[in-house]
């Protein structure tokens, strides 16, 4: 018998639960990040994901299995392109 895994193709890993980490910032570098995010049209949050994933891609260190960051709001109507 063979394991999901085995002859199934890798197209998608299945769902994982998000981390939750607290992290303590300086107040004022809180206060740049979250007027950067909003520059961005991010939360504070996605901006740290997001700064976070590219410093571990321009190291080499970003893992081959990490999925893209998740999209946010409101789903596309049938028929409209996603970006």
């Amino acid at each position: 018998m063979t394991s999901p895994s085995e002859g199934a193709s890798p197209q998608r890993r299945p769902q994982q639960q998000r981390k939750q980490v607290l992290l303590r910032l300086d107040p004022l570098v809180y206060e740049a990040l979250a007027r950067w995010a909003g520059d961005e049209l991010r939360s504070a949050n996605a901006q740290i994901e997001f700064l976070l994933r590219r410093a571990l891609a321009e190291t080499g260190r970003l893992p081959g299995g990490a999925g893209p960051i998740p999209r946010r709001g409101r789903p596309p109507l049938s028929g409209e392109p996603e970006d």
